[in-house]
């Protein structure tokens, strides 16, 4: 955020947690969330998790 950013999302697939943050608003914790959008910033963008919490190795 202090470099300018405008999202973050840290995905953390051991516990299916996603931390956003967003300049001035407070962090947000989702869990076991099945995709996640990137509205407005990312105008459309939706991530689908499903093969960040399962990948097929």
């Amino acid at each position: 955020m202090a470099n300018g950013a405008q999202l973050g999302w840290l995905l953390v697939p051991a516990t299916r947690t996603i931390t956003v943050y967003r300049p001035g608003e407070p962090v947000a914790t989702l869990e076991n969330a099945t995709s996640i959008s990137g509205d407005p910033v990312l105008p459309g963008f939706t991530l689908n998790l499903g093969p960040v919490w399962e990948p097929e190795l």
